[in-house]
């Protein structure tokens, strides 16, 4: 703070004078509400003031930023009733285990929830008997104390609650933990969190010093207007004093939100390289998805631990002819020379309904609609995937995908796409390393470096498979790359939390810088 030197009263206006004499009364720290109304004026004055008495140096202000919690609808049911796995291990319990149709028929649309945190808290146990699961408690419930989530949401159920505050209630427990439980909690929306800055506004030595002084008050002209100027009125009479050198406000005009551009920048140098942009559904069968792209059916990726599936089903979209074709590359590589997985392909498994988990299902399906070369086109979208929440993984994504189908296109020309691609995207250091991916071979993973981070994988790309080209009539290369759209857009903008890309924060969202495109 650069405090200014020999200020007088008869410097401050009428409002300067009134918080500086508020402030003096009884000493101590005063918070914007309480000057407010003690002094009348509204709360934004009062601290447009009170900067302005800062800068002077005749009083001091303090910043502090603190969170709250409070319970979502949701949360209060669960602090009143307990955490669903809670209610299910008890149910456990008194059965010695139940079937998951027990469960379901005891807990409703809650089942998949209490299900999910039984086994990843470890307290029940998954086995089948005679072909039915059973879960089975893993732990007696007497011996088990209330977990950290639910002493938080206990806590927060008397009332919203400053995280200072949880710190102190929960004695037992490190920062770190709690702060784990909170992310949880917050993420199975059973908590919201709200913050606020806090400030306090004291009077300094040389305030009092302006006080002891003495202040008197006249009436002061803030605007100088026609009617004073007609009369005369204004001669004699105080003006208000105006600083010229004080910061004018900050103001923070519309712009694209900064993920959106990125999004925007690189479906225009898709566009720019002759691509053309397609879209599909969000919901896909697990053929399309799945078997149409050479995944085994009994791939862990396919499990309800990986994918999203609906309780319906539907018949395969495609073809009869090009269901076959899936069907005998599966069980014995068709007309290739391939092996497929063997065993028995099940069309039942490939009408399962899901939530799509890539987007190259959509660019599958429009190669299979549009044989003939050439082919360039990509789909910027949404995919989702059953990912534990952390800075790096979110259960929703955007994904970028694309494909070229040309006569005598080469694993070359697709390391030369790629390039072009992430230097337009302002990434001068592009390698390549081997990978692998079921449904291209030879495949790679792309990465970019960064001079803060090294190297860092930004995506995966191959050539189609034949078993993925040759079941639905692709007779030439296909060139296809997964990128990942949100490890990028945290990399251009300065982000160590994925979550950061969704949370609707107006102050950042206000700084953002605009980058140059």
């Amino acid at each position: 703070m650069m405090e200014k030197k020999n200020i007088t009263a008869t410097e401050l206006t009428t409002s300067e004078k009134r918080i500086l004499l508020t402030l003096g009364e009884a000493g101590g720290e005063w918070n914007q509400r309480s000057l407010s109304e003690k002094t009348g004026i509204n709360e934004d004055a009062v601290m447009q003031t009170a900067f302005i008495l800062a800068q002077k140096g005749l009083c001091e202000i303090k910043e502090e930023k603190k969170v709250y919690y409070c319970l979502t609808k949701e949360g209060e049911e669960y602090a009143e009733k307990g955490l669903p796995e809670r209610r299910a291990l008890d149910f456990l319990i008194d059965r010695n285990g139940a079937t998951v149709e027990e469960l379901k028929t005891a807990f409703g649309d809650r089942v998949n929830i209490a299900t999910n945190w039984l086994l990843k808290k470890k307290w029940a146990m998954l086995e089948k008997r005679g072909g039915e699961r059973f879960l089975i408690p893993a732990i007696v419930s007497e011996e088990l104390s209330s977990g950290i989530d639910e002493e938080i949401l206990n806590i927060v159920n008397k009332g919203t609650t400053e995280w200072k505050v949880l710190v102190e209630q929960l004695k037992t427990a490190k920062e770190g933990e709690i702060n784990d439980f909170l992310t949880q909690l917050i993420s199975r929306n059973l908590l919201e969190i709200h913050s606020r800055v806090e400030r306090k506004i004291a009077i300094t030595e040389a305030g009092k010093a302006i006080l002891s002084q003495g202040i008197s008050f006249e009436e002061e002209i803030a605007q100088l207007t026609p009617e004073l100027l007609r009369t005369g009125s204004w001669r004699g009479r105080k003006f208000k004093r105006y600083d010229v050198n004080l910061p004018s406000k900050e103001a923070y005009p519309a712009k694209i939100h900064p993920y959106q551009r990125i999004l925007d920048r690189m479906r225009r140098i898709f566009t720019e390289m002759g691509f053309i942009e397609i879209k599909g559904e969000v919901v896909q069968s697990a053929f399309w998805n799945f078997d149409a792209l050479f995944v085994p059916q009994d791939h862990p990726a396919r499990e309800m631990q990986d994918t999203f599936y609906l309780s319906a089903r539907k018949p395969i979209d495609a073809p009869e002819e090009l269901i076959k074709n899936v069907k005998r590359m599966h069980e014995h590589g068709g007309s290739l020379n391939s092996t497929g997985w063997g065993g028995k392909w099940k069309r039942e498994l490939g009408e399962e309904l899901l939530l799509r988990t890539h987007t190259t299902a959509i660019t599958l399906s429009y190669l299979a609609s549009h044989q003939e070369p050439p082919v360039k086109v990509f789909c910027i979208d949404r995919v989702y995937r059953r990912e534990t929440i952390d800075p790096t993984h979110i259960p929703e994504f955007d994904q970028l995908e694309g494909i070229v189908m040309d006569k005598g296109v080469t694993f070359r020309n697709l390391l030369g796409c790629l390039s072009t691609f992430y230097k337009k995207m302002g990434f001068p250091s592009i390698r390549f390393r081997p990978g692998y991916f079921p449904y291209t071979e030879p495949s790679v993973e792309v990465e970019v470096y960064m001079r803060e981070r090294g190297w860092i994988e930004l995506g995966g790309a191959g050539i189609f498979r034949e078993e993925v080209t040759n079941p639905i009539g692709v007779k030439y290369p296909v060139l296809a790359w997964g990128l990942g759209i949100g490890r990028l857009a945290m990399i251009r903008l300065g982000l160590t939390d994925i979550r950061d890309l969704y949370q609707p924060d107006i102050d950042w969202l206000r700084k953002a810088r605009l980058f140059a495109e």
